[in-house]
């Protein structure tokens, strides 16, 4: 695999969707890809995938978490986390997480929505739990579904997302931007001790 396994935004050279985003622009990378806004840059990617016929669920999914994960390289919002998973957040799986010292900003990444908000919106209240400055983005192309879960949240009906953000249209652009407000204060998080004081052994 190329670039995407050299910047480390994949771990294993054997990813199906890898070599299909790899191969969608020719003769460049993701790196000199144009692109006006942050919308448009995933639009380019992804009407260039589906151009390319359909694909499983499965795939789409993890074809918009390149997406998004390339997005978020090429805005110098680094570092940051795939896969992962949170101290004393037991059983959870965050599609992205953006850390700093002051609090975790969840991504979850959802092609088309449907009843998956509702799994978003708990993971959320679940990292709200252990870190109570955390922030939570549910990011979909899903227009209609996008529509009705912000609904949701100003109905109280979603109590954990921050945001519904379409990426279709400027609400990814604006959160990008917002991103960009902390893009100083993004690191590594630290290995913690789960108990400390004076230790008697």
């Amino acid at each position: 695999m190329g670039i995407l396994f050299k910047k480390h935004i994949i771990k294993s050279r054997n990813s199906k969707t890898a070599s299909i985003f790899e191969s969608l622009f020719d003769t460049i990378d993701f790196e000199h890809v144009q692109y006006s806004s942050p919308h448009d840059y995933i639009a380019q990617y992804w009407d260039k995938y589906l151009s390319k016929g359909k694909h499983s669920n499965t795939v789409n999914g993890n074809f918009f978490e390149l997406v998004i994960h390339t997005l978020l390289f090429r805005e110098g919002l680094i570092p940051f986390y795939a896969q992962a998973k949170v101290a004393f957040v037991p059983n959870v799986k965050f599609d992205t997480i953006l850390y700093t010292p002051a609090r975790p900003i969840s991504l979850s990444l959802k092609t088309s929505l449907r009843e998956r908000y509702k799994q978003a919106d708990l993971e959320a209240i679940a990292l709200q739990h252990v870190h109570r400055r955390a922030e939570s983005y549910l990011l979909t192309l899903d227009p209609n579904e996008a529509e009705l879960c912000k609904e949701k949240i100003k109905a109280g009906d979603i109590i954990g997302l921050n945001k519904i953000i379409d990426c279709n249209t400027s609400d990814i652009d604006n959160l990008i931007a917002e991103l960009h407000k902390i893009k100083s204060e993004l690191a590594e998080a630290q290995n913690i001790k789960v108990v400390t004081g004076n230790l008697i052994k």
